[in-house]
């Protein structure tokens, strides 16, 4: 058994995280342009996409809490909740919390649309794994987790101009997803 790893002393944290942002940038960004190309290809928009998988994952949710999630704005999302209900996708529904902000949720159409495109995303993911231990992962999802736990603070949603993202990946903070971070300026 191996003894356990020191933390890396603040100076090289910082430049070895830096190597991380490197990554995470141009990864974001591939991501982002193939996810574009096959919901392009299923009838799909990146953003009505994302609101469908939101809603897969955390089941009924109101356009707010959305945007929460997604650190997005309210606006953006209501246009994909949108665009996804006139293609019968999700569809609204009383809130029994709150009489003004209905509950979205998906329809059979919707949930089997997303399971498809969740399916093959898997499907592609798979190939990455072939050497890569739950440990690596873990890893990975720790140190992704404390880097965006770092900005926090950071208004990604701001009420005034054009949302503006961090970049950063991940399920619960993503950029909005019709927006590439790189032409944002």
């Amino acid at each position: 058994m191996s003894a356990p790893e020191s933390p890396l002393p603040p100076d090289e944290a910082g430049s070895r995280l830096m190597e991380v942002f490197a990554l995470v940038g141009p990864l974001y960004r591939r991501v982002h342009r193939k996810v574009e190309q096959e919901a392009a290809r299923r009838g799909l928009s990146v953003g009505v996409r994302a609101v469908l998988d939101l809603l897969r994952e955390h089941g009924p949710m109101t356009v707010p809490d959305m945007g929460r999630a997604q650190s997005i704005s309210r606006q953006f999302v209501q246009r994909m909740v949108n665009d996804a209900a006139a293609n019968a996708l999700v569809e609204a529904v009383p809130n029994p919390a709150h009489a003004r902000s209905s509950l979205i949720r998906l329809t059979d159409t919707g949930r089997t649309a997303i399971e498809a495109v969740v399916a093959q995303e898997h499907a592609v993911l798979r190939t990455a794994a072939a050497d890569l231990t739950t440990g690596d992962v873990d890893t990975c999802v720790r140190v992704l987790s404390r880097m965006l736990t770092l900005f926090d603070d950071v208004d990604v949603v701001g009420d005034q101009g054009p949302d503006r993202t961090t970049g950063s990946p991940g399920p619960s903070r993503t950029a909005p997803p019709d927006e590439d971070p790189a032409q944002s300026g």
